[in-house]
Parts: C-alpha cells; sequence; structure tokens
C-alpha cells in the first residue's frame, strides 16, 4: 500500500494511522487464511519520523513430528525510522537496512519489506504444542494418544552376534 505523508511533511498532521491488508508471499508447507492485517501509524516528532506496525497473520499447516492439522498465528511487530530520498547513501541504507524505510516524493510504500519480515519471521518448525511426541517409528501410532507398546530398545543386527556370545558365556 502505497502511504501518502504529504499531510504529516507539511505539518498538518502529527500522527497517521494505518490500517490495511497485505498480500503474503506462499510460505512452503503452510496455507494462509487471508491477507496479513497490517496496523499502525506514523509518527512526526519535530521532522523525525518513526512508522510503528503490528501484523497478524493466520496460518494452516501440519505438525513436523505428528502431522496433525495446526492453525496458527504469526504476530510481527515491524519499526523504521523514516528517511527522506537522498538523505541516506545506498552504503548507509545497505548497513542499516531493518532500521530505515525510504520516503520518495512525500508517499511510503513498504510491502516488500513487510513481506520480507513475514517471511523471515515465518516458524521454520512448526509444532502442535512445544511438547510434541510425534509418531513411534516403528509403528506410526499417534502417541500423544498414548504409548503404542512397541519396544524402544533395539539390537543393532550387526552386533547380535556378541549379544548372543556373551549370552552363552555368562552361564
Amino acid at each position: 500500500m502505497k502511504l501518502d505523508l504529504r499531510p504529516l511533511l507539511r505539518g498538518e498532521l502529527r500522527e497517521i494511522p494505518i490500517n490495511f491488508f497485505l498480500s503474503a508471499e506462499p510460505v512452503k508447507n503452510a496455507q494462509f487464511d487471508g491477507d496479513a492485517h497490517i496496523t499502525g501509524k506514523i509518527t512526526d516528532s519535530a521532522g523525525y519520523m518513526r512508522l510503528v506496525l503490528h501484523s497478524v497473520l493466520h496460518y494452516k499447516s501440519q505438525c513436523d513430528r505428528c502431522l496433525c492439522d495446526v492453525n496458527g498465528e504469526l504476530s510481527i511487530d515491524f519499526e523504521r525510522t523514516v528517511v527522506a530520498e537522498d538523505t541516506l547513501s545506498d552504503e548507509q541504507l545497505q548497513e542499516n537496512v531493518d532500521e530505515y524505510v525510504v520516503l520518495k516524493d512525500g508517499f511510503l510504500n513498504v510491502d516488500d519489506e513487510l513481506r520480507e519480515a513475514i517471511i523471515l519471521e515465518f516458524p521454520s518448525k512448526i509444532l502442535c504444542n512445544k511438547n510434541c511426541p510425534g509418531l513411534c517409528p516403528k509403528c506410526g501410532k499417534l502417541l500423544k494418544n498414548g504409548d503404542c507398546g512397541c519396544t524402544q530398545k533395539e539390537v543393532d543386527p550387526r552386533l547380535a552376534v556378541l549379544a548372543d556370545y556373551f549370552k552363552n558365556n555368562k552361564e
């Protein structure tokens, strides 16, 4: 969304509220339930402009341990200082990419930066709960429903001969 900051620059306003929806880039193994809801404001304090945004995005995915359906919410905060074009050198902007957004001809467009922030903040591992036990590696039963009865101790078949040797020599 292109935000018109000219009233702020002219001194007519000290704050501009922000409320819009942003389509997010697709993320592997997750489906978004609509667009990200972006709320926030831009404030001007004697020429120092600060952008403060909050983004909420609902998604559906599967637990990486037990494959159960997961409905989640990604909530991120996005804060930047607004600078006019040609105020900082390209080198300064590259070094401080997470601190500034550039105002061009009185308009500000932060869609790309917000999409990037959403991708970077999206969890790399999605779990139904932090203590999810997952699936049994032998039978595939869902372990959060209870123990499956499979033996957890398994002898390495390459060492089974030694186990038999010690068993026979013990007697």
